[in-house]
């Protein structure tokens, strides 16, 4: 009996019933086959060796695909377990998933010692048992038979896991001697694995209870090629040197302090300045495209919040409600914007030809995080989004979502991110109940965010259950110099806020109406957007952005009277300068400011001071020579509109 298999290019091939997805793969070429970790099969991800036996979607997963990756760091894990056993018997196994980077396991030793000395034996023992390139056999196995397993091994986990597993649907995996229960898949050999290095170890609690035992959890990663794996630690190392934290504490950006709380940034004057001028930029941009700006509260009534659904959905991740004398009155710290734009909406009547209303606010929100999961300014508990909200008719949708598309555009190209997918965030089918709002608004408020995607010709990819609570959006996720991929802007269409709200205009028909709401953020958070900026450019900023622009150089205090005419005339001219008046050589003067990566140095002394110009160095470029105010404002102007992409 002939299947007919489709490909994600849409071409049918016809094959026997029972064949695989590594036959299809054999069919196409042979380079390919080698390649294939697993396949996709009508969505499902499985082993390229699982029978096919009926008309199927076919798609072959290689290292270049994100699920092929997390494929072969999940069968790495079974590598890892296989080599841990060797090495030190009685080792009892928790989880080990594939992760963003890698994977780990967790691990009961039965207080063996394990640390960072014994990486290299445990990653040349994984290399080892790879190059027998044993095969993943997948073995169905019935309850009764796996608890008997399991007890005769003395697991307590794997046995504690079994409890909730129906029987029928269990399997084990074996490759070499190693045995574990998997549901898969699995990549089809070891021999794909070539690389191994393990990251680090930690201490985990079994299933993530801190009354459970203690666990040792290792973190490790592996790669089909070696030089892979020396290309990925490579770019580890550069992360080090790129780190917000680190570069932010350098170049006197932000600081915590343990006094004020964990996770509330503060913002020094140069940090300050930053946000400020990314601010501005918004605004203007905000201005031409008809947003009005608008200023709302730091706290809400908890009211609002339990209108809004942010209560329900949020609840346990907001700060504890805040009570006053009178009875009954709770106040929440503001965890989201939208609530109070709503009301501001509110505040008279509508008419369709008010819409659409554009609302703007560079609003602070407040959410807490638990404390471990907080991380310089990527995880904080309060940090400023810059918010709008578009009250559009159903008509206008479309055409206020490409808007909005083509601002998050011009943001990124402004900034340096030319590398960014925008990820399509839909609703879980199979879990609506996460979700408010009625099936017909979800259909309306997908279709528009897709149809503007591809007016845009925007790459996009799609995930399911990934929408929030009250709508689908637009992710775009950008990859930043290093490759790592970060969510920053947001675009989301909304049906149901204003449901709740009973937000309404009267339409062309004198008939009341309720609008649509659009929720956008190109920055998505300030405090995030500026963490993965100073990485992105390692502290670099475009010129029109920096804190501090210019820093000018006396070779002596002789000459200061000049330098503090040259930085007037500048100042006059919008250029941010400074002067360096310490008491220092002029190279140290040079090599600090380099540090501080300030973008020019202007150096002045007897001769610039005579023929009326100045010295310019340019950051990371050296000497550009000698040039009068006038020419180095040029050159000035020249280098803002490259640093703004013009």
């Amino acid at each position: 009996m002939q299947i007919n298999v489709t490909l994600p290019d849409g071409s049918v091939r016809q094959y026997e019933k029972g064949a695989t997805s590594m036959d299809v793969a054999l069919s196409i070429s042979e380079g390919l086959a080698r390649n294939v970790l697993a396949a996709k099969v009508n969505g499902e991800v499985v082993e390229s060796n699982r029978p096919i036996e009926a008309d199927s979607h076919v798609q072959l997963l290689t290292w270049n695909d994100a699920d092929g990756k997390k494929t072969f760091w999940h069968s790495s894990a079974h590598l890892m377990a296989e080599a841990l056993e060797a090495l030190y018997p009685g080792t009892k196994f928790g989880i080990g998933p594939p992760i963003e980077n890698g994977f780990y396991y967790d691990i009961d030793l039965g207080g063996q010692p394990l640390g960072a000395d014994d990486f290299e034996k445990i990653e040349n023992k994984m290399l080892e048992l790879a190059r027998q390139k044993n095969v993943f056999v997948r073995i169905p196995m019935a309850k009764a038979e796996a608890i008997s397993y399991f007890q005769e091994k003395g697991d307590e986990y794997k046995l504690e896991l079994l409890e909730d597993l129906a029987d029928g649907s269990i399997t084990f995996y074996t490759q070499g001697n190693f045995t574990d229960l998997c549901r898969g898949p699995h990549i089809p050999d070891t021999g794909f694995i070539k690389a191994a290095k393990l990251m680090n170890v930690a201490g985990a609690y079994w299933r993530g209870d801190e009354k459970r035992k203690q666990m040792t959890r290792i973190y490790a990663i592996t790669f089909p090629k070696d030089k892979e794996l020396k290309d990925y630690l490579f770019l580890l190392e550069e992360a080090k040197k790129r780190d917000h934290r680190k570069l932010g504490k350098e170049l006197e950006l932000f600081a915590f302090s343990d006094k004020v709380g964990q996770g509330l940034p503060l913002w020094l004057p140069k940090g300050a300045m930053l946000r400020e001028r990314l601010e501005q930029f918004l605004k203007k941009a905000q201005v031409k495209a008809g947003y009005s700006p608008v200023v709302t509260p730091h706290i809400g009534s908890k009211q609002l919040y339990v209108t809004s659904g942010h209560y329900e959905k949020y609840g346990k991740d907001s700060f504890q409600p805040i009570r006053t004398p009178d009875e009954d009155e709770e106040f929440l710290l503001k965890p989201m914007n939208c609530p109070h734009h709503c009301e501001i909406y509110k505040t008279k009547p509508r008419s369709y030809r008010d819409l659409p209303l554009r609302l703007a606010e560079f609003g602070t929100v407040y959410r807490y995080e638990q404390s471990g999961e907080l991380h310089g300014l990527t995880r904080v508990r309060g940090f400023t989004q810059d918010d709008a909200h578009i009250f559009c008719r159903p008509d206008q949708v479309k055409e206020e979502f490409v808007k909005v598309i083509e601002l998050v555009q011009y943001v990124f190209t402004s900034l340096g991110f030319k590398d960014y997918t925008a990820q399509i965030s839909l609703r879980d089918p199979e879990n609506k109940a996460k979700y408010i709002g009625s099936d017909e608004n979800w259909a309306r408020a997908e279709s528009a965010i897709i149809e503007s995607a591809q007016e845009k010709g925007l790459n996009t990819v799609t995930e399911l259950g990934e929408a929030a609570f009250y709508g689908p959006k637009l992710d775009f996720m950008v990859k930043d110099a290093l490759g790592r991929k970060w969510q920053l802007g947001t675009i989301q269409v909304d049906y149901n806020l204003p449901e709740r709200f009973e937000l309404e205009y009267v339409g062309a028909d004198n008939q009341k109406h309720r609008p649509v709401m659009i929720h956008r953020a190109p920055f998505g958070s300030m405090e995030r957007f500026i963490a993965v900026l100073i990485e992105n450019c390692a502290g670099n900023f475009p010129l029109w952005l920096s804190p501090e622009q210019l820093m000018i150089l006396p070779i002596s205090e002789k000459f200061a009277d000049y330098a503090e005419e040259v930085r007037i005339f500048l100042d006059s001219h919008d250029v941010r300068a400074q002067v360096d008046h310490r008491d220092e050589k002029i190279g140290r003067k040079i090599r600090d400011a380099e540090v501080k990566k300030l973008p020019y140095m202007l150096i002045v002394g007897e001769k610039e001071v005579e023929t009326k110009t100045v010295s310019v160095r340019r950051h990371g470029s050296g000497d550009q020579g000698s040039a009068t105010l006038e020419e180095f404002l040029g050159m000035f102007q020249v280098s803002i509109d490259e640093s703004l992409g013009k």
